[in-house]
């Protein structure tokens, strides 16, 4: 265990699957090993402090070697059609690009009471694991090209104290399709040239 900057802890150690010992994890994070194992897709993890933002995760982006990334729950302005966007970490989210693309008025980052009715997460620890918890299909995935793009894809497994490596290919032929759930690819800025 390495104590870093204001107190944030992250474990270096690199578990393969879910903890040995489930006892003070959460039910939506073993919820979401027992997803991942039925499907047969091996992951890695390591846990740490909460984090709440993508900067926070530097440090373990490092020791998992790859870039977690920026996993957005939004909402229309009617608050009547609620999207998660998957983008890359160092790209900036501009909304009006984004509501062009899908055809949507402006777009805004949807309540925590909306997180937690469809995805059963809270700020700070949005995934995409948690669309095994949207039964009722509420929420559009978008994926923005570049994610699909790397060989690994970095998430919290529905809560913010673990981050998770796996195949980005098993997201998308396994996760997704077990699921019954579609994407829609958008092409996003790198205004930033930080990617």
């Amino acid at each position: 265990m390495t104590t870093l900057n204001d107190g944030f802890y992250l474990d270096k150690t690199i578990y393969s699957g879910r903890p040995s010992n489930p006892d003070g994890r959460m039910d939506k994070e073993l919820r979401t090993y027992d997803f991942l194992d039925q499907l047969n897709i091996p992951y890695e993890r390591v846990d740490h402090s909460p984090t709440d933002t993508v900067l926070a995760c530097h440090d373990i982006d490092k020791i998992l070697n790859i870039e977690i990334c920026k996993n957005l729950f939004l909402r229309n302005a009617q608050k009547t059609t609620f999207y998660l966007l998957l983008m890359p970490g160092c790209k900036k989210f501009r909304t009006a690009v984004l509501s062009k693309q899908i055809g949507s008025s402006r777009l805004s980052f949807a309540e925590p009471e909306f997180m937690e009715q469809f995805l059963d997460i809270t700020p700070g620890s949005v995934s995409i694991l948690g669309l095994i918890n949207d039964k009722q299909k509420s929420t559009r995935l978008l994926i923005d090209r570049d994610v699909i793009r790397h060989e690994f894809f970095g998430c919290h497994p529905c809560i913010n104290t673990s981050s998770l490596k796996l195949r980005t290919s098993d997201l998308l032929t396994k996760f997704l399709p077990a699921l019954d759930y579609s994407y829609t690819l958008v092409d996003l800025p790198n205004t930033e040239g930080t990617c």
